[in-house]
């Protein structure tokens, strides 16, 4: 049996339909009432306007009836088309919500999927893709106001066939063959448009991201001590010159295209009023029925454009909006179990075994046939040179990526077969690369876990790593923003101080097992000696595990793992290591000795 063929029209009008039932449900409601206002407005010109010019025509004229035609047309005409008016701008202040849900939904999906995919190309583009789908598609609103248009401009067509057949049948073939080739010209310039938005995903990607570094100020003192602006200038020209090309070229495959659309329509117009014509000056129709058929055909025309037109936009902005749906349903990296981590008071141990990794689409083996153990309550100390895979094999204990072959157990049991978040409330970290957010000191700590005890418990935690008395010197103490973004009156800590508030953060948190990744590379090996240690004073009985390519942490932990060329070369307690001759451990101590004795 063969897969059902997926319809990026059929799933995009499905996340519309979606979208306005959890967002805003009245839109439905409205969008109906405008269909029925809609395809009944046109009519009321239809009817009257006819009789109003036969009335004008006759030789004893009726003055009160022309009014009274007139008078009605118009007023049917304004009531309709306002009330048309009024609910469209009513519908219309609808789109940038249905545009900020999708890029919020984006976001959250982001923030879900595996950490492995945040570093794929494929994966980032399909992210692109998907944001750049919400605004070429024009969101819920654009696709769901085109299919509402149909429909009221599908009653339109029923009406108006009806007046053409009885009065002039052969217009019904001249406005459909000149129609059919617009069609037929219009689907030819989508086919172009939706070939050619993958390609330009990937320069947009490219030009945000060499824009967004021109415009980060984190990279301002490196931009000006190495005069790298003129490079980076150089690689916005190419980028601009790559999407000058592809506007350019966009336009000159659409130009003989543009130029037939005009022809068709000059000789739709011409038939129309040819064929009428030689009906009225034939007698076979009065003046008014000539009226009234000229607006039918117009209307008709009108209508069956939007409709075909309507269709081949919903189809077209449907592929762009099925990015969105794409990336919404974008395949796990990492297979993720259902078994619950049994609470022990104990604590847990972990082990590697024969653990190998390389990460994705590279070929480059990062770590080797890694075996170790850590057992509950122990401080461990990980220490190498830079390269040798120390960040890596915490990525994999935290499970940020899979391992390519071997496994690591806790506590005697696979970790694909854990329940994902379960296991990543078991780990506390603060890496090299941390980030606080430009929100308040108190909120970079709770992350949205407040409750009526929270202030008592993040003050605590600020004394305990030694930044209390930098907090309450701040404008509005814990409530103080961090950075500007969000706040003109925002600080920026130094950094001795956010690796302070990154620890409160790993120490809130409470989890059984915390991690130093050189959070404190930046800092000279005294002070990082003395943050190690009073962190290591802080985990307490915790499990904890330190990682340096300097030796601060090694003297307090129970066991070291040295890390070199991918896996571990060697492991014992600091004195065994010491004290082995011509040990890698041993070498690298006593080049840093100077700074520990």
């Amino acid at each position: 049996m063969k897969d059902k063929k997926i319809s990026p029209t059929r799933e995009s009008l499905k996340y519309c339909f979606r979208q306005i039932k959890q967002y805003k449900r009245s839109y439905l409601p409205l969008s109906v009432l405008n269909v029925i206002i809609g395809a009944a407005a046109p009519f009321a010109e239809l009817i009257f306007l006819p009789l109003a010019v036969d009335a004008l025509t006759a030789e004893e004229k009726n003055v009160s009836l022309i009014i009274t035609y007139f008078l009605i047309m118009s007023v049917l005409t304004i009531l309709l088309q306002g009330a048309n008016s009024i609910i469209s701008i009513h519908l219309a202040k609808c789109e940038d919500m249905f545009l900020n849900a999708s890029s919020m939904e984006i976001s959250a999906r982001c923030m879900e999927i595996d950490f492995s995919l945040t570093e794929d190309k494929h994966a980032l583009d399909r992210i692109k893709k998907a944001r750049d789908g919400i605004q070429w598609s024009g969101g819920t609103h654009n696709i769901a106001n085109a299919f509402f248009t149909i429909i009221s401009n599908g009653i339109k067509i029923a009406g108006v066939i009806a007046v053409l057949i009885i009065n002039a049948p052969v217009l019904l073939i001249i406005i459909g063959v000149l129609l059919t080739l617009s069609a037929i010209i219009n689907a030819r310039k989508n086919d172009i448009d939706i070939k050619n938005f993958t390609e330009l995903s990937g320069i947009n990607r490219i030009f945000g991201h060499i824009c967004w570094e021109m415009e980060d100020f984190r990279y301002g003192k490196d931009v000006r001590l190495y005069s790298a602006a003129g490079m980076m200038l150089e690689k916005t020209s190419q980028q601009i010159k790559r999407l000058s090309d592809y506007w350019e070229n966009i336009n000159r495959l659409k130009f003989p295209l543009n130029i037939l659309d005009v022809i068709v329509n000059v000789l739709r117009d011409f038939g129309t009023y040819l064929y009428l014509g030689v009906l009225a000056i034939t007698g076979k129709i009065t003046i008014g029925t000539f009226s009234q058929m000229l607006s039918a055909g117009g209307t008709l025309h009108s209508s069956l454009q939007a409709v075909i037109l309507g269709v081949q936009d919903i189809v077209k902005r449907s592929s762009y909006m099925y990015e969105i749906i794409r990336f919404m349903d974008y395949p796990p990296a990492m297979e993720k179990g259902d078994r619950k981590i049994e609470k022990l008071k104990s604590g847990h141990e972990i082990e590697f075994k024969n653990v190998s990794f390389s990460y994705p689409h590279t070929g480059v083996s990062v770590l080797k046939d890694v075996s170790i153990k850590l057992k509950a309550g122990e401080k461990l100390s990980v220490v190498g040179l830079n390269g040798a895979g120390k960040t890596t094999f915490i990525k994999l204990l935290c499970r940020l990526y899979d391992v390519e072959s071997g496994e690591i157990l806790l506590d005697g049991v696979n970790i694909r077969e854990y329940d994902y978040d379960e296991y990543m409330k078991l780990f506390s970290v603060v890496f090299q690369d941390f980030r606080l957010l430009a929100f308040s000191a108190k909120d970079n700590i709770l992350l949205g876990q407040d409750d009526e005890n929270s202030d008592e418990e993040v003050d605590g935690l600020f004394e305990k790593t030694g930044i209390l008395k930098k907090i309450n010197s701040l404008p509005k103490g814990r409530d103080t923003m961090m950075f500007k973004q969000f706040d003109k009156e925002g600080v920026e800590l130094s950094g001795g101080e956010q690796q302070k508030m990154a620890i409160a953060r790993a120490l809130y948190k409470d989890a059984p097992v915390i991690i130093l990744d050189e959070p404190t590379a930046a800092l000279d090996p005294v002070a990082e000696y003395e943050i190690y240690r009073q962190f290591d004073s802080l985990v307490g009985g915790k499990t904890a595990v330190y990682i340096s390519h300097r030796l601060s942490s090694c003297k307090f932990c129970d066991n070291i793992a040295v890390f070199s060329e991918g896996t571990v070369k060697e492991y014992g307690t600091h004195d065994e290591l010491v004290h082995k001759p011509d040990g890698i451990y041993a070498e690298m101590f006593k080049a840093q000795a100077q700074y520990y004795v």
